[in-house]
């Protein structure tokens, strides 16, 4: 497999930054907004994001959670791959809150559809964003777009995005990876 870097750890770093500072002009204090990550992997973003507004804005109260989609999931019954669900880990109501839904890759649009319906059972926001660290433009099945972006990468549909977690992985890095 042939891949190609399109972050390196200080581009990862930058990116967050910004994105940070994106939320800051248009969610200010953060006293009605809060931000759920998308399980599994948007977590680690959410995360990323929450503890970097909280240093930017000397703000230990922003309220964050995770979101598990996966009974929400259009696909769940219908394919051969086992879903093993994640949790949910959300101890406040979304209710008249602008909610920052937050995932690593924007792909077909079908997880973002699931984490929409999901969200519903926590309350009905009055307003939710999408952040995304990955917006793969030309792949989307349903009309979903993000408010933020990290980056805009052109994939085709044999080409897969993969982002590396510090956490997790050992390195903050993303990589396109191409079948040879």
């Amino acid at each position: 497999m042939e891949q190609r870097s399109l972050l390196n750890s200080e581009q990862f770093s930058i990116t967050i930054n910004r994105l940070c500072y994106e939320l800051i002009e248009n969610h200010n204090s953060f006293d009605d907004s809060v931000i759920i990550g998308l399980q599994p992997r948007g977590i680690y973003l959410s995360r990323r994001i929450k503890a970097h507004l909280a240093k930017i804005l000397n703000n230990d109260k922003l309220l964050s959670g995770n979101l598990d989609v996966t009974f929400y999931r259009d696909d769940f019954r219908r394919t051969e791959k086992i879903h093993i669900p994640s949790t949910t880990e959300i101890d406040f109501i979304v209710e008249n809150k602008k909610v920052i839904l937050i995932d690593d890759v924007l792909y077909t649009g079908r997880t973002i559809r699931a984490g929409l319906d999901a969200i519903l059972s926590y309350g009905r926001p009055k307003k939710v964003e999408l952040l995304v660290l990955i917006d793969r433009r030309y792949s989307r099945q349903l009309p979903i777009e993000p408010d933020y972006v990290g980056k805009r990468v052109d994939a085709m549909a044999s080409e897969k995005v993969k982002v590396e977690w510090k956490e997790i992985d050992g390195n903050d890095q993303v990589w396109l990876q191409t079948k040879e």
